[in-house]
């Protein structure tokens, strides 16, 4: 079956927008085949510095012809309802229409469209250029003297050329008849830019990607990944040393370079004196460059690599030395910075943050610091921390922000914190809670373990979320500009991974001047919404945990999940579906009868009127209470296990109930009493769990 290959070819596309501008290029245009009958066998996207390409296999050359039955309105309908079905159905007059009787509805108009196949190449035509015109690139630019112009074209960077061929393998493919802002495609495209800058000609993407190698562009970024991880390795066990390996630099670089060329720099020994992550954030920053380590060692070497886009003459002597000198003084620039950061003590870089708005509504970094200093004080004794080793680490947590080494790489902060610490001499839980104070940061980032690590790391996301919460600045849909979402997730795996005790509420509370009692709930509803993502991925259930927090006072996450993960084991026993289904038909019955009766039955029941009643009436009265009582006693004494255990008791004598005894008796007592032991049975339940927000 026909193909087709589409290159658009400009000047240099930024490495960031590369991989989703492809996905972007794929999409829209198997979406526009799809959306017109059009299928296809696969599709793959691709993009170099210089070019988007897409090569779709399997087309039809032709669309399939449509035949599609439109009914229209009633025989004698009002004219314009007619007027309006002939326009939708493409037709003239009734005439061309057919009348069709409808025993029930009588006669109605009928009108049979047939549409006969359009061919693939006029279609591909008709949707290339919309899409071309209107791709969705985050930053766009207009130029030439076309921008002059309302609606004309923007691209990424200035677009050269464009490629459209679709056909046959056994045939010479045709050229896709389009052309957007006087750019014709067709099939000439070129290669690299200085190996290989003539133009040169392509028909199907079978030829296209050797053609592109034989012009010194490899396409596929993936393997132009492959060939400088390869390189890389290669080169450096060759000199003894071992690559540090970066994947986001890695797929920044082949975003950067058509033709991969590996090359080692190096520079002077006297620049290890600079701490290792400064020297990768400075090589890696400013040059886009490698750091390599002292083979078995984590000690870095006087050494790098990079990736050049050409082959040069002179095996890349020159090339390597221009880096050199640029890696000389950016490092010359980081000793500088290490050297006059070591003058100054973290404390006495605190008045600094006060000059600093953290937010307009919540004051300075000087007013943070302050407030998670008494936090982290607060929760320390709650984490096993000592309390003045936490308001230390809190109140030096932030200084690093005004170092000169941060205020060039802000990715360094908390670490360079670490570092100064250190020299001065802090002690060493002080030291680690600067840099760790942050973590986790992500999903696969760890968890502090120190105390004071963690002490500090709570009140810092804590603050975060209650000031916010408390400006009524929360995330909205996808937006979330103050990573509100991972701070609160920070804090549930801190408290889950480290079985942490800690009542939210009464460490949010007081951070709420006014309203307090209402931001509060939200914000436990908050972490309730973010605990049910972690536990979701952990594998439990997200109603079981509503069930659990729609209980009062459910701010001690670690009780939540250790709550959830017992009701979990018990309803995936039989004695747990049976009684969440006894529990079911007791609440609706319920509901029936107090809707009814315009009240509800929330008393206790008469245990003597149950006594009188049938024997298993009675059975549930004397098992309800016992199984109340344990419940609760277990759940005081954190043994959700237990708790359950009690429940599961219910099961027998609440199926005997139902199947012996009829809730809606004559006697309008003992109606009353057998009602409300249903409602004893929605209490005992609600010792553990609101069952009535579990489905099934």
């Amino acid at each position: 079956m026909p193909d087709l290959l589409l290159e658009l070819l400009s000047e240099e596309i930024p490495a960031r927008m590369q991989r989703r501008a492809a996905e972007d290029l794929k999409k829209l245009v198997t979406d526009a085949l799809v959306e017109r009958g059009f299928l296809y066998e696969g599709a793959k996207a691709f993009a170099t510095p210089r070019r988007l390409a897409l090569h779709v296999a399997g087309l039809p050359a032709r669309g399939e012809a449509v035949r599609e039955e439109r009914r229209g309105p009633r025989v004698g309908a009002p004219e314009a309802a007619v007027q309006g079905f002939l326009k939708s159905a493409g037709l003239s007059s009734l005439d061309q229409a057919t009348t069709v009787t409808d025993p029930k509805k009588g006669e109605f108009y009928l009108a049979v469209i047939e549409r006969p196949g359009r061919e693939t190449l006029d279609v591909l035509a008709e949707i290339l250029p919309g899409i071309i015109k209107s791709f969705p690139w985050p930053k766009s630019m207009r130029w030439g003297a076309a921008s002059a112009q309302p609606g004309s074209l923007r691209w990424v960077r200035p677009l050269q050329s464009i490629v459209a061929t679709f056909g046959p393998e056994t045939e010479t493919p045709d050229v896709v008849p389009f052309a957007v802002e006087g750019i014709s495609a067709g099939t000439t495209t070129r290669g690299h830019r200085f190996l290989s800058p003539e133009p040169f000609e392509v028909r199907r993407f079978d030829d296209y990607v050797p053609a592109l190698e034989r012009a010194d562009v490899i396409l596929d970024a993936d393997r132009r990944k492959d060939i400088i991880l390869h390189d890389a390795k290669d080169l450096a066990f060759a000199r003894g040393l071992d690559l540090v390996e970066d994947e986001g630099l890695l797929e920044e670089v082949a975003g950067l370079v058509e033709r991969p060329v590996v090359l080692m720099g190096s520079f002077e020994e006297r620049f290890l004196e600079i701490p290792a992550e400064a020297i990768r954030a400075t090589i890696r920053a400013n040059q886009k460059c490698f750091v390599l380590r002292k083979s078995g060692s984590e000690e870095l070497a006087p050494a790098f690599l990079l990736v050049s886009n050409l082959v040069a003459s002179d095996g890349g002597a020159a090339i390597t030395a221009g880096n050199e000198r640029v890696v000389r003084a950016r490092l010359s620039d980081a000793r500088f910075f290490w050297e006059t950061d070591k003058a100054t003590k973290l404390e006495d870089r605190l008045p600094k943050l006060d000059a600093i708005v953290f937010h307009e509504k919540l004051g300075t970094q000087g007013e943070r610091v302050a407030r998670i200093a008494a936090l982290a004080k607060e929760i320390a004794p709650l984490v096993g921390a000592d309390p003045a080793l936490a308001e230390r680490a809190a109140r030096l947590a932030k200084a690093d922000l005004v170092t000169e080494m941060v205020g060039e790489f802000p990715e360094l902060q908390g670490l360079m914190g670490r570092k100064y610490a250190e020299l001065q001499g802090e002690h060493p839980s002080v030291a680690a809670a600067i840099e760790e104070h942050y973590k986790p940061v992500g999903p696969s980032d760890r968890v502090p373990t120190d105390p004071v690590s963690i002490a500090v790391a709570l009140a810092d996301k804590l603050d975060t979320l209650a000031g916010f919460w408390s400006i009524d600045e929360k995330p909205t849909g996808s937006k979330d500009p103050y990573a509100l979402r991972r701070a609160a997730l920070g804090v549930i795996r801190a408290v889950i991974e480290r079985s942490l005790r800690l009542s939210l509420a009464s460490l949010v509370a007081p951070r709420f001047a006014n309203a307090g009692t209402e931001r509060t709930a939200d914000l436990l509803a908050f972490f309730a919404d973010r605990l049910k993502v972690y536990l979701r991925d952990q594998g439990a259930r997200h109603d079981l945990i509503d069930a659990v927090f729609a209980l009062p006072g459910q701010d001690d996450l670690l009780l939540v999940v250790r709550r959830v993960e017992a009701l979990g084991a018990f309803l995936a026993t039989d004695d747990g579906k049976n009684l969440l289904a006894g529990y079911k038909r007791a609440a609706n019955i319920l509901r029936i009868e107090e809707k009814k009766d315009g009240r509800t039955y929330d008393a206790a029941p008469d245990a003597a009127l149950a006594a009188s009643g049938e024997p298993e009436e009675r059975a549930l009265a004397e098992a309800l209470t016992a199984a109340r009582k344990e419940a609760s006693a277990a759940v005081a004494a954190e043994d959700f296990s237990g708790a359950m255990r009690a429940l599961s008791r219910l099961r027998a004598p609440v199926d005997a109930f139902f199947e012996k005894v009829t809730v809606n008796a004559d006697d309008p007592a003992l109606r009353r009493n057998r009602l409300l032991l249903l409602n004893a049975l929605r209490a005992a339940t609600r010792e553990v769990a609101e069952f009535s927000r579990i489905e099934g």
